[in-house]
């Protein structure tokens, strides 16, 4: 089979490499699934230039997510899941062969069926973003009362976690930056949307929850944010974080944090516990089943133009870039 891999880290046209490899086989617990589409995130590409740590095998075939189909699988799984439609996520955790490959071979879980409502491109948009959005959300079923700011709400993760979080009842108030970027905020079911650039944050926020700010944030830039956040923040609120690409080393408002008894945790989706994964599993096939879940789809590139598709997505682009099998 065709696969794309490097074998040393550093810039996309430099390191990638593509070939044949031989099929992998599924080992005990795990399923092979033949990739329709390769779903690739910005932490795809930073690993490969170095931003993530050493390598950790002599050669990494890359990207967590994707979609496709089950075409074989390991002792004590049921044969019966052969020619199931399904989306992939966490390909590549601490496994060194991912989604940029005709096949791939993960844990059983890591396997999850697919609506034929909703295609192999959008089940390539799930993985990181939708995971990670949904460990981001307040941990309650029923959001209703709750107002959530939801900070880059067109990105990847921010858009997914408009949605969940407007499906569970809460208020959400987004940030972008473009007025297309709040085109599709607000068709997420983003109730309202501040341009960061124009605007003055902390004050709509305040002006739209008539003083009173909002019980959490769901963030995207925590160092950059903070000074904003703990003006608009209720008392006993809370900071879902999960990236600090700007300030990667934020001083800490320590006191203005402790008044206000608010809570920071920081969210990485590989670490996610088992009943958190069951319950954003079930949540999302759920609403998946019933067509309620939207994704923006980037540009699409073939296996052998992945170079192309890595540098595209370190210049930035709206939706996800996807490698397309043609299958």
């Amino acid at each position: 089979m065709k696969a794309v891999w490097y074998e040393e880290l550093g810039p996309a046209k430099d390191v990638l490499q593509i070939g044949e490899v031989d099929d992998p086989q599924p080992a005990a617990g795990e399923v092979r699934v033949r990739l329709a589409t390769s779903g690739i995130n910005p932490v795809d590409v930073k690993r490969r230039q170095g931003g993530r740590g050493p390598m950790t095998a002599r050669r990494v075939v890359p990207h967590f997510d994707g979609a496709g189909t089950i075409d074989a699988v390991g002792a004590q799984i049921p044969h019966d899941r052969v020619g199931e439609r399904v989306w992939v996520y966490s390909a590549q955790w601490e496994r060194d062969f991912g989604t940029a490959a005709e096949l791939v071979t993960v844990p059983n879980d890591r396997a999850v069926p697919l609506p034929e409502s909703t295609s192999f491109a959008e089940g390539a948009c799930l993985g990181v973003p939708a995971l990670t959005a949904y460990t981001c959300l307040p941990q309650r079923s029923n959001l209703t009362g709750q107002t959530v700011l939801i900070t880059g709400g067109a990105g990847a993760v921010g858009r997914y976690a408009v949605q969940f979080a407007h499906l569970l009842g809460a208020q959400t108030i987004a940030t972008v930056s473009s007025e297309e970027k709040a085109e599709l905020t607000i068709s997420a079911g983003a109730n309202y949307v501040i341009n960061y650039r124009t605007e003055d944050v902390a004050a709509r926020v305040l002006d739209i929850t008539g003083g009173e700010g909002v019980d959490s944030i769901i963030e995207v830039e925590f160092g950059g944010n903070l000074e904003t956040s703990v003006k608009i923040l209720k008392q006993c609120g809370t900071i879902t974080t999960y990236a600090s690409q700007a300030n990667q080393t934020p001083t800490i408002p320590f006191y203005e944090l402790l008044y206000k008894s608010v809570c920071v945790q920081h969210v990485l989706l590989f670490q996610m516990f088992d009943a958190m994964k069951k319950r954003a599993l079930g949540d999302i096939s759920r609403w998946l089943e019933e067509g309620t879940l939207t994704h923006v789809l980037g540009p699409s590139f073939a296996l052998a133009e992945t170079v192309a598709a890595h540098e595209t997505v370190e210049r930035g682009t709206i939706g996800k870039v996807l490698l397309d099998f043609g299958v």
